[in-house]
């Protein structure tokens, strides 16, 4: 229990710098790196100091470090290219008005929070017990499946926007074409791999409710709904035939326009 009130204690005051920080440069854009980061460093903190199984541990903080720091990077290089502030971001800055300051302290306490949520699997599971071979295999092959389907989805929309100017134009290639957000859908299959792991740990069952707790933020609160509203007031008309043609987000063949 001490680690859960450590690693809080650390990514409080981080935040807190990221804050100050995003005062000076007004791009808060860098707050979705810290997290992704964050929640890499305290999986594999936990899987560092977790009294579980030592092969099980391993597993917990590879798999950790794999999908975090890849989604940290992906999202530096991100914004490192493009050093305007994310659309989102500037629509939150615009509606906050004189309580921006206000509004973003707030806005990066709750994704500190969130990075305390987000690294609970990890933190059970390094209390836990090996699971057996083949509950392992099914777990590493799930969450390296959805490793390779978030990082080809990522690759694909970055590179249609390198070769298309055209700020208004959807892009509909590849997974793009059968799901408005892979990226997002392939972020929630790598979820399941964790309660697989914990199939001998002690309350480990509850770590079911880690893929309907990241379904629920993605698809209503904090993933889909504020990219689409996003993506609207940028690509207008274009994206609302994109809304009507593909699926929101479980990959699907298009409809016929």
């Amino acid at each position: 229990m001490s680690d859960l009130i450590l690693l809080l204690i650390v990514t409080v005051p981080i935040f807190i710098m990221g804050w100050w920080r995003q005062l000076k440069t007004h791009n808060a854009g860098w707050v979705d790196v810290l997290w992704a980061f964050s929640v890499a460093g305290g999986g594999i903190f936990y899987a560092t100091t977790g009294t579980g199984e030592l092969k099980l541990r391993i597993v917990v903080g590879l798999m950790y470090a794999l999908w975090f720091l890849r989604l940290g990077v992906h999202l530096f290089k991100r914004i490192r290219q493009d050093s305007t502030e994310d659309g989102r971001y500037r629509y939150m800055r615009q509606w906050a008005a004189d309580k921006a300051p206000l509004i973003f302290f707030v806005f990066y306490l709750v994704q500190a929070s969130w990075v305390w949520l987000f690294t609970l699997p990890a933190w059970l599971l390094s209390q836990g017990q090996w699971p057996g071979v083949w509950a392992t295999i099914l777990a590493i092959l799930i969450a390296l499946c959805a490793f390779a389907g978030e990082a080809l989805a990522d690759r694909q929309l970055q590179r249609f926007k390198q070769h298309n100017d055209n700020h208004q134009a959807v892009c509909q290639k590849g997974l793009w074409r059968y799901s408005r957000h892979p990226n997002y859908f392939f972020e929630w299959c790598h979820w399941f791999s964790y309660p697989i792991l914990a199939l001998n740990t002690p309350y480990g069952g509850w770590l079911w409710s880690a893929p309907v707790v990241m379904f629920l933020f993605l698809y209503f609160f904090t993933g889909i709904p504020f990219t689409e509203q996003q993506a609207l007031r940028r690509r207008g008309e274009n994206y609302r035939r994109y809304q009507k043609t593909t699926s929101m987000f479980f990959p699907w063949p298009p409809k016929q326009p």
